[in-house]
């Protein structure tokens, strides 16, 4: 992972011509919901979910997802992403989604992502700039952070959007 602060990487896209696209991604134990963002055009390109198949024993349902997301990461050329983790003190813990969650993060570290970040709710907040008191109501639908289409998304959609536009500063 490079570290670079925003406005050198901003400088650099510039330099380059290109855009930067970033992934946010939201587990879940039958699915993996990704979003795919245009830091540049601050626009949503793709939202989209990995079903697992529940005939998959454990093994094979990880492998399933850590293949399928080095796919998109390789289709979309993504440069940043963002995960959304089962917050520390959890209610009902998954440990299906605990288990995903690992290997969502094995799979950054094995691509060519340059940067990537895990978090919860706080985390998100600080990357895209919120008080994290208005992050549950912007994944409600209650606050729209300025998204094309944000009331038609589900909760799910919309936490894996809010970590895509945090892996701009990832």
């Amino acid at each position: 992972m490079t570290a670079l602060n925003e406005s050198e990487t901003v400088h650099e896209n510039e330099l380059l011509g290109g855009k930067m696209l970033t992934i946010g991604i939201r587990a879940a134990p039958s699915a993996v919901t990704f979003a795919v963002y245009d830091s540049d055009r601050r626009e949503i390109i793709n939202v989209e979910e990995i079903v697992i198949p529940v005939a998959f024993d454990v093994p094979d349902a990880l492998k399933y997802v850590r293949s399928n997301l080095l796919d998109v990461l390789r289709e979309f050329q993504v440069e940043r992403a963002g995960l959304r983790v089962t917050e520390p003190f959890a209610q009902q813990l998954s440990i299906e989604r605990v288990k995903i969650e690992g290997v969502i993060q094995e799979a950054f570290a094995s691509s060519a992502l340059q940067s990537y970040y895990m978090g919860t709710i706080a985390t998100i907040a600080g990357r895209i700039g919120e008080n994290r008191d208005i992050i549950k109501p912007m994944v409600k639908g209650a606050v729209d952070p300025g998204v094309e289409g944000w009331a038609g998304h589900s909760e799910i959609e919309r936490e894996a959007i809010l970590c895509a536009m945090g892996a701009v500063n990832a």
